[in-house]
């Protein structure tokens, strides 16, 4: 009887094992012969049938054939001169709606530094004048609507997801937020003891400190991209300065929108001309984003924070804007040298070769309103740090001198050409893309013609572009760490050292700010 049981189990769960195999994985099993097997054939995308090869090396694919959407197709102008572009979608009933603004952080007054922020996220936290904050929070928890409000640096954004059945809901919730904020004062309150609260720890986190001084060595102080809130200039914002913003600032003439999901086009844009009915839009300009007039010095700097044992570095120098015609070969030189991820030559030499860090690469900067920077960077053990720096400095020295490989080329540029079509994957990204792209007035073909920029790409252009706008002499170097244990002498590297880096130059140190008032002590 136990043996009848057994051999029942036995073929039972045999039997259930082979319901659970996928059926490509059955169909793949080889019959057994007295022969010998042989591999079946495959075809694979673009070639005849032919063995499965030896190597996926030697797999061949198609051509990738892929035309970018037309902007024109989705761009609307309404009626009180607003752009905005829609793309319907109906997998989902869902509608996405995202309102750029032309506003931010650099429009904000002297001693004022925060009212931008504060006024970006107290037009959603506040409440509206026909709604409490608490009865606007009901009331897009009743829809299941998500409702946001922000501003950065050069840009304004507001945001609403919601079910499309619920949309003139939505709308009539989203508008009346953009519109009419009450600037709750005891939520404007609770925003600025949960900002003074964050600026007590800005001293804690490497990451942060990083980020801060090297946009000072980049751009000095006077530029609005690295002026600080304070204690005081918190403490000195007001509801009323926050209802003088909104109303500078927060009007039609301003807006961009990005509208995709689940909605008929001619519906949808009835019903943006609905909301914003009676709106006057403002024919006031907009002041331009400021250029910063800083130079920056070259040199090795340092942030001393003795609780670590681990070095950030930044290594690099000011960059250039994306309207720059070498943009594209500037592209691909980065992704060779360490944009590329594990292709690149910072990644497989710093990690891959040397074990000296988790990650390392590089960003060639290209800004929008001002050059961005170029920089390299990694974080790696205090007695390695100097190490990973020279081989920074090495691998420069060689992408100027001596041209990339034919594989490293066609490696980049395939890689940028094939990631090409994620910018319009879905139809919210090609409405932001395409909204975004008439916020910052980025030329019309430059979706058309990007491949084929790419393509154009030589070794020779990558390594002229190299030798123009990377510039050894005038590397800003950046390390913030335990300084004492980063400057010790490693005995297993003792040729590497942040002394040896700077040369003939003092290595600067950069003390800590009071986290409060950001008033930096003077260095000894």
């Amino acid at each position: 009887m136990i043996k009848t049981n057994q051999k029942f189990f036995s073929s039972f769960l045999a039997i259930a094992l082979l319901a659970l195999m996928p059926l490509g994985l059955i169909a793949q099993q080889p019959r057994r012969t007295n022969a010998t097997t042989t591999a079946p054939a495959v075809q694979t995308k673009g070639a005849s049938q032919t063995e499965i090869p030896a190597h996926p090396r030697e797999l061949k694919f198609a051509d990738l054939s892929y035309t970018p959407p037309e902007r024109d197709k989705y761009r609307h102008v309404l009626s009180n001169g607003a752009v905005a572009y829609l793309v319907e979608d109906h997998d989902l009933p869902l509608v996405n709606v995202t309102t750029l603004i032309r506003t931010g952080r650099y429009l904000e007054p002297s001693s004022k530094e925060g009212v931008a922020a504060l006024s970006g996220g107290q037009i959603r936290a506040g409440g509206t004048t026909s709604k409490t904050a608490e009865q606007f929070d009901e009331a897009a928890d009743f829809l299941a609507a998500n409702i946001s409000s922000g501003i950065g640096d050069t840009q304004g954004n507001a945001n609403l997801n919601c079910l499309s059945k619920d949309i003139d809901q939505g709308l009539a919730l989203y508008f009346d937020m953009l519109k009419n904020p009450r600037f709750q004062p005891d939520r404007l309150a609770l925003a600025k003891s949960q900002i003074l609260q964050q600026m007590e720890r800005r001293n804690d986190d490497t990451t942060t400190i990083e980020s801060r001084e090297w946009n000072r060595l980049m751009r000095g102080t006077d530029h609005f991209s690295t002026k600080q809130t304070t204690k005081a200039s918190i403490e000195a914002v007001t509801r009323d300065d926050l209802v003088a913003f909104h109303k500078q600032y927060y009007q039609p003439g301003a807006f961009v929108f990005a509208v995709s999901g689940d909605f008929n086009t001619k519906e949808m844009l009835a019903k943006l001309e609905t909301s914003m009915r009676a709106w006057e839009a403002s024919k006031a300009t907009i002041s331009e984003v400021p250029k910063p007039s800083f130079a920056p010095v070259a040199g090795v700097y340092t942030v001393h924070k003795a609780d670590v044992n681990q070095g950030r570095v930044i290594v690099g120098h000011t960059g250039t804007t994306r309207d720059n015609p070498d943009s594209y070969a500037l592209s691909i030189m980065n992704d060779i040298l360490g944009g590329g991820g594990f292709t690149s030559r910072l990644m497989s030499r710093i990690r891959s070769d040397e074990g000296l860090a988790y990650s390392a690469g590089s960003d060639y900067g290209l800004g929008v309103y001002y050059p961005s920077d170029f920089r390299a960077s990694f974080q790696s053990k205090s007695a390695t740090t100097p190490q990973a720096v020279g081989i920074i400095m090495e691998e420069i020295a060689r992408i100027r001198t001596t041209k990339v490989s034919d594989e490293e080329l066609t490696t980049a540029k395939n890689s940028a050409i094939e990631i090409f079509p994620r910018f319009f994957a879905t139809a919210a990204q090609i409405a932001g893309t395409f909204a975004q792209d008439e916020y910052t007035r980025r030329p019309v073909d430059y979706w058309s013609t990007y491949r084929d920029r790419i393509k154009s790409v030589t070794a020779e252009d990558v390594q002229r572009v190299a030798q123009k706008y990377l510039q050894p002499d005038k590397l800003v170097i950046l390390v913030v760490g335990n300084i004492d244990d980063i400057t010790k002498s490693n005995p297993d590297n003792a040729q590497h050292s942040l002394a040896k880096i700077a040369g003939s130059n003092q290595i600067r140190r950069i003390p800590l700010p009071d986290p409060l008032t950001m008033i930096y002590p003077q260095v000894p």
